[in-house]
């Protein structure tokens, strides 16, 4: 009987205990599907890019932002 937990690297459940190669069908599927995906994104990806990236920054740096945003603030309602 052979033991269905080896301790080997291998993905039995994807590749049904071959070897993991991906066939020109599969390369030229997920291209397809890459291209498709990058043509719907448009100018709205680059904004949504550059949302995750200032939110990135500022996550990092909590207590600088706030006390940014307090300062920028601050200083608006003087000027009015």
């Amino acid at each position: 009987m052979k033991n269905k937990l080896s301790h080997s690297s291998s993905w039995e459940t994807s590749s049904f205990g071959h070897s993991a190669g991906v066939s020109h069908v599969e390369r030229a599927a997920l291209s397809e599907h890459l291209s498709l995906c990058a043509a719907m994104r448009g100018r709205f990806h680059v904004f949504q890019s550059g949302a995750a990236t200032v939110q990135s920054v500022l996550a990092g740096r909590v207590i600088t932002s706030v006390l940014v945003v307090l300062l920028v603030a601050g200083v608006v309602w003087l000027l009015r």
